[in-house]
């Protein structure tokens, strides 16, 4: 539990910085909603130029952009993008700090185990993006209400917002992983971006090539944004293979972490 609120109060600063910055993002998309249904003809006409496949790419939907929903799903792509930059900093930097700082020799020599060690992390980590997500989808609700020119659903929205997080824990497991495998990781930014933009892009890729199963390598297709505009749900397939990912890199990260020599220099 010492480890736990240690962490925890460590990560205090920049979860801070993360919600209000993802907030901000939020507010800066949802504020452009009330002149952009407004002149929705104009903008339609204006994005029907566009190619199907760069529609898809940035996930321009013609169906329901012109709605709150389809307009925040849309902003939540960017969103997203931030928040699992974030979650795979956490992951990232669950151990691979202490062997940056020099003081992972004076944490093993504590009396608790290697696991209990990793797992105080984790659940430090996951407390932090849980906080982050909880605030975030409070402030954008409120900015959505009041921006929305029409009623929409809650119970989507939230859906939607839900999405985000669940991005964010597959994100966080994959940190984990590569913190345990990598002997030191100097950069954790430089290695966080890299993931998370190779992800971003695969993903665009396998929107422009109309294959659903290119999906699959992308976490940040796994959940369409119309379909659960449209079904009020996520699709089941990618949300196994969202649970498998998860749980295949924590389990790897702890059988890893038990067995390698930790090095503090």
């Amino acid at each position: 539990m010492n480890i736990f609120f240690h962490e925890l109060k460590a990560y205090r600063k920049s979860t801070m910085i993360w919600t209000f910055s993802l907030i901000m993002v939020a507010l800066l998309f949802l504020s452009m909603f009330p002149s952009f249904a407004k002149d929705a003809d104009e903008f339609k006409k204006l994005l029907a130029g566009y190619p199907l496949a760069m529609r898809k790419a940035i996930g321009l939907n013609l169906e329901n952009i012109f709605t709150i929903l389809g307009f925040y799903s849309y902003a939540l792509t960017f969103t997203t993008l931030c928040a699992a930059i974030q979650a795979m900093n956490l992951g990232t930097g669950i151990i691979s700090k202490e062997v940056r700082e020099k003081t992972a020799d004076f944490l093993l020599t504590k009396p608790v185990t290697r696991p209990q060690i990793l797992t105080s992390k984790l659940l430090a980590a996951f407390t932090s993006l849980l906080i982050t997500n909880v605030v975030y989808l409070i402030a954008a609700n409120l900015i959505a209400l009041q921006v929305k020119t029409e009623d929409f659903s809650v119970k989507k929205f939230v859906l939607l917002s839900l999405t985000m997080l669940f991005i964010q824990i597959i994100f966080l497991a994959i940190g984990i992983f590569l913190s345990v495998i990598v002997p030191k990781i100097k950069s954790v930014l430089t290695v966080s971006l890299a993931t998370v933009f190779t992800f971003y892009f695969l993903g665009v890729f396998s929107e422009t090539s109309g294959d659903d199963v290119k999906r699959y390598i992308s976490p940040f297709k796994y959940f369409d944004h119309t379909y659960i505009i449209k079904h009020a749900g996520f699709e089941g397939s990618f949300l196994v293979a969202g649970a498998v990912i998860v749980i295949t890199a924590i389990a790897a990260s702890y059988l890893i972490y038990t067995k390698k020599d930790i090095h503090a220099v």
